[in-house]
């Protein structure tokens, strides 16, 4: 049976022209240069600049991806926050290399990552944790994540429950739950892509030199450019 659907689908298109990426535009290292663009994304008003799509595999091969959201970055790499006994946090236990990519579709612009997730020390997760909002807080002991469920109703009776055990304690005194904790992805490999009229995109890459053992220093680094 055809698919009603395709005529139209195969007719989205829409001509990337905001902007090119030459070789003269890039920092030193990628962290810099992811930097100069998350502040272009979030000074724009992008929803959400900070949002993410984190692929993980498991051992069998088996790939997943979904949305987070960036939590910090730096010369050691990005970071962020989740449920380590998830899919993603069983996956990230097995295999730890995994994908980031920023979809900036307003400014025509994406940002792959290719690195290796490390947890995060539990100071750095309490640290965090104490500055959520106070429902996040709950949510994170309500909800395991990923398991099943039989319906609304009982996560709604987990959090009530949650809700009620906390009550007397402030928002920077709730505890983080075991099963909640952090990452560091240690980038490799850190691909800049420009949409360009034609198809004809800019993308230029960043790839850790092999012996290189700066964290992210200007020396660390090789670049080039892909072929759309």
């Amino acid at each position: 049976m055809a698919d009603a659907s395709a005529d139209d689908i195969r007719a989205l298109r829409h001509e990337y022209a905001a902007g090119g990426l030459v070789e003269a535009d890039l920092a030193p290292d990628p962290v810099t240069m992811f930097g100069r663009w998350f502040a272009e994304a979030r000074d724009s008003g992008i929803h959400e600049p900070n949002a993410m799509v984190v692929a993980t595999v498991t051992p069998s091969g088996q790939p997943s991806s979904r949305f987070v959201l960036l939590k910090g970055y730096g010369d050691d790499g990005f970071r962020f926050f989740t449920n380590t006994a998830s899919r993603k946090g069983e996956d990230l236990a097995a295999e730890p290399r995994c994908a980031l990519l920023f979809p900036w579709h307003p400014l025509e612009r994406q940002v792959r990552v290719e690195g290796v997730a490390t947890p995060l020390p539990p100071a750095d997760v309490a640290a965090y944790f104490a500055v959520r909002p106070r429902g996040s807080q709950l949510g994170a002991w309500a909800s395991h994540q990923s398991r099943v469920v039989t319906g609304r109703e009982e996560l709604a009776a987990s959090y009530d429950e949650v809700e009620a055990r906390f009550a007397d304690l402030p928002d920077d005194a709730v505890p983080v739950p075991e099963e909640w904790g952090g990452y560091l992805v240690r980038p490799e490999v850190v691909e800049f892509w420009q949409g360009r009229p034609g198809r004809m995109h800019d993308r230029l890459v960043y790839r850790r030199s092999a012996d290189s053992t700066d964290p992210g220093g200007p020396g660390g680094w090789t670049t080039e450019r892909l072929a759309p």
